[in-house]
């Protein structure tokens, strides 16, 4: 990849652009606490040439919701695992509306 091909990616959100210490700084946390939520398999970061962690902006708002709830006291491993679920509850949401959308499906709830 050249460095053309690189800057072309910054728009994507899941392009490893930060290292880790430009994403501690951008979410006010320190490198343990990434560290942290890479060992709970909240988030991987994918490592450059050198073996060094890169995030990609996708990663760094699931690391800052993580962060969000060990602010207000939650456990770490339990953050993580909230922020997994929220995660695929929203997924299975939007799931569904697109089944209802190729089904023909009027939702009841939005109905009344």
């Amino acid at each position: 990849m050249t460095a053309d091909d690189s800057f072309g990616r910054l728009d994507d959100d899941d392009y490893p652009a930060y290292t880790m210490g430009r994403a501690a700084d951008m979410l006010g946390t320190t490198q343990g606490f990434l560290r942290a939520v890479g060992e709970a398999r909240l988030i991987t970061p994918l490592r450059s040439a050198g073996g060094h962690r890169r995030y990609s902006r996708y990663q760094l708002r699931i690391a800052a919701r993580a962060r969000e709830l060990v602010d207000q006291g939650t456990p770490i491993e339990a953050a993580c695992r909230i922020v997994i679920l929220e995660d695929q509850l929203e997924e299975a949401q939007q799931l569904n509306a697109a089944y209802r959308r190729n089904t023909g499906t009027i939702d009841q709830r939005a109905a009344t």
